[in-house]
């Protein structure tokens, strides 16, 4: 990434919905990758806060900025969980 960062509050409107867009399609992803895995309580939480994230992205206001923040934060956090997580051993036939 080059450039500066900007905070939530700096960004424009587009730019924020953009953002909350591109973590909940991550979030989609990484459900479906869970749902292979057999991992039914990973796909409830991701599609969860991916859900409640593109709810938000469509009418996001300067109030609302903190609870973006917050479910960007989470939905960052459970794609991140699941890509470090140990994989289970799979038994080749």
């Amino acid at each position: 990434m080059n450039g500066i960062s900007k905070t939530l509050n700096d960004m424009t409107l587009v730019e924020r919905s953009s953002l909350l867009d591109t973590v909940a399609d991550a979030l989609e992803a990484t459900a479906e990758e869970a749902e292979g895995e057999g991992d039914a309580r990973f796909v409830a939480n991701s599609i969860c806060v991916a859900n409640t994230i593109r709810g938000l992205s469509g009418d996001l206001t300067p109030r609302d900025l903190q609870a973006a923040e917050l479910l960007l934060e989470q939905g960052i956090m459970l794609v991140h969980q699941f890509s470090n997580r140990a994989k289970p051993n799979r038994v080749v036939h």
